[in-house]
């Protein structure tokens, strides 16, 4: 398959693929001639016809009892794909559109902010929007970046013992050198700790790396494997079984993220006045402190559950991060949220506590054209080159604003009997025909 594809890309420098006819280039594809997935490197620029090809062979591969092919509605046309190829997906046969709206704007620590959110559910935006309301009426939401920094966690072997007691030691005594072989692989990320877990023979090594405005996985991974190549060196025994042994922990719930936190920890507070809990929200603020405890407290830790002491912070943090092109996958682990309702007076004060919200502003799909549009909507796109890190901490301060939004509209709806009228309102539309 690899010999394919050079021979493609030789070929398309040459320019014989392009001067062939679909049909011809169909046949080179059946052949292994030119690689299914290299196409698009076969017949570059032209990426349209690329995956027009794709299609037809698609379409063959998987024929449909349909009058049109399911494929017809998946469109591929006026879309970059060169922002696309070789970064973002393979095999490419279309893109999926996914209704776009916007919660608010937000008064987020003294400055309005949009939330575009990218959902299917409806009742969602609408919801949050109706937080943000509430919230805005009540002189906004504060919120603080804690602690930053991306994790990554090789996980090494040796061949006894002690050999495993002097990689944890090393990682203590001489951190200075490893740092060093981290940083020299990077011009933006500074390893700010390692975090060792012993097992027999095997250490599990937990970085943890300030990443600038990316999210940081690339980065981290890259220096990960400089360290371990310097710790090699000084003690030859050491082998790396993987460069992530799950200690990190990506894309998986897990408790090290809940406790230590990945990515960026964040917490939000907004204090809610009494007159709009009952008027924008319809309910009192006794009925809210006291679901809030029942559902998220108590019907959480029944559950059993790590860093789901909340509503729904996943609906909002999926919406956010698909709109935004951040990585869906890391909603597992950045939805882990703490909500906590109390009364202070009459009023009504709500926090949530966020310790891995993984984002970047720059990297993966924030390059996407819509996905970096929102991000600029949002005041955070690409890098800032006078604060480092700057864009990408905003970003986590949206989506923990966002989600405090959407907590206090959902549990105000349940406590007030209303989540179902407003799902079979918004939510049960019939399809036209």
């Amino acid at each position: 398959m690899r010999r394919s594809l050079l021979l493609a890309c030789s070929a398309a420098k040459g320019g014989s693929w392009a001067s062939m006819s679909d049909a011809e280039i169909m046949k080179q594809v059946e052949n292994k001639k030119i690689a299914f997935y290299g196409l698009e490197q076969a017949l570059a620029p032209d990426y349209d016809r690329a995956i027009a090809i794709r299609r037809e062979i698609v379409k063959k591969m998987c024929p449909s009892s349909a009058s049109t092919h399911p494929l017809e509605r998946v469109p591929y046309k006026n879309y970059d794909w060169s922002s696309v190829v070789g970064q973002s997906c393979e095999n490419i046969l279309g893109y999926v559109p996914v209704p776009v709206g916007l919660a608010g704007p937000l008064l987020l620590d003294g400055r309005e902010v949009g939330l575009p959110m990218a959902t299917t559910e409806g009742a969602l935006i609408a919801s949050t929007h109706r937080g943000a309301r509430a919230i805005n009426q009540s002189g906004g939401c504060r919120t603080v970046v804690l602690k930053e920094g991306m994790t990554r966690a090789p996980v090494v072997e040796v061949n006894s013992f002690d050999e495993a007691i002097a990689v944890v030691k090393f990682c203590e005594e001489r951190f200075d050198v490893l740092k060093e072989a981290f940083e020299s692989t990077t011009r933006f990320g500074k390893l700010l700790s390692i975090k060792c877990a012993m097992v027999g023979r095997q250490v599990h090594m937990r970085f943890t790396a300030f990443t600038s405005d990316a999210m940081g996985m690339n980065m981290i991974t890259k220096g990960c494997d400089k360290s371990l190549q310097v710790l090699h060196h000084h003690i030859p025994s050491v082998r790396v079984l993987a460069l992530s042994g799950n200690f990190c922990t990506d894309k998986k719930p897990s408790a090290v993220n809940w406790v230590e936190g990945r990515g960026k920890s964040v917490v939000a507070e907004a204090v809610i006045k009494r007159d709009v809990v009952e008027g924008v929200l319809k309910c009192t603020v006794d009925s809210v402190v006291s679901l809030n405890v029942t559902k998220n407290l108590r019907g959480s830790a029944l559950a059993g559950s790590i860093g789901g002491f909340n509503a729904h912070a996943a609906n909002v943090v999926a919406a956010l991060y698909i709109a935004t092109g951040q990585d869906p996958a890391q909603v597992v682990e950045s939805s882990m949220c703490m909500t906590t309702v109390d009364k202070a007076g009459e009023d009504l004060i709500i926090s949530i506590t966020m310790p891995s919200i993984e984002v970047g502003s720059v990297g993966g799909g924030t390059g996407l054209s819509s996905q970096r549009a929102m991000l600029e909507l949002m005041g955070c796109a690409g890098a800032n080159k006078e604060d480092p890190g700057a864009n990408s901490r905003q970003i986590a301060r949206v989506v923990a604003g966002a989600v405090i939004c959407g907590e206090l509209s959902l549990l105000a709806g349940l406590a007030a009997g209303h989540l179902l009228s407003a799902h079979m309102k918004l939510n049960r539309k019939p399809p036209s025909q």
